[in-house]
């Protein structure tokens, strides 16, 4: 089942449930798919790859949005976002832990011989095509870093 089937079978239940907050999460998500499938050069379809991406920009804006809402004490608008970021994670693969990352990137580092700083953009590169959707960008630049000066 494509992620638009999934998120307009889940819309039919949130509603029937009067469920707000997943009801809201799903109309984002739908939007963002169409969005993507009006894009010119896409011709009406979304692959994998494309609704994986908007997926995890959805949670980064979500997560930075939480982030300041905390900051300024805006418990209801925070409440909002997480329930968000509940519903859309739902539709991401599982994200790895830091030890499976810390193996993944040491084996990279490995295979491409990287050894100070400097190498951090081509270690970076490969990672990011390998753990697209299994890891957060600033999650995976941190352990990158934190390999590469050591």
């Amino acid at each position: 089942m494509s992620l638009e089937q999934q998120v307009m079978t889940e819309m039919k239940e949130a509603m029937k449930a009067k469920n707000e907050a997943v009801l809201r999460a799903l109309r984002a998500i739908k939007a963002e798919i169409i969005k993507a499938k009006t894009d010119p050069g896409a011709g009406g379809q979304v692959d994998e790859a494309t609704e994986q991406k908007f997926l995890q920009k959805m949670m980064k804006q979500r997560r930075d949005s939480l982030h300041i809402f905390e900051k300024q004490g805006r418990e209801d608008l925070a409440t909002k976002e997480k329930e968000e970021m509940a519903v859309i994670e739902k539709f991401l693969p599982k994200q790895l832990g830091e030890a499976e990352l810390n193996e993944i990137i040491k084996k990279i580092i490995d295979e491409t011989g990287a050894s100070s700083a400097a190498d951090l953009g081509k270690v970076m590169g490969i990672a990011s095509k390998q753990l697209a959707g299994k890891a957060d960008g600033k999650t995976i630049s941190g352990i990158v870093k934190g390999l590469l000066t050591h």
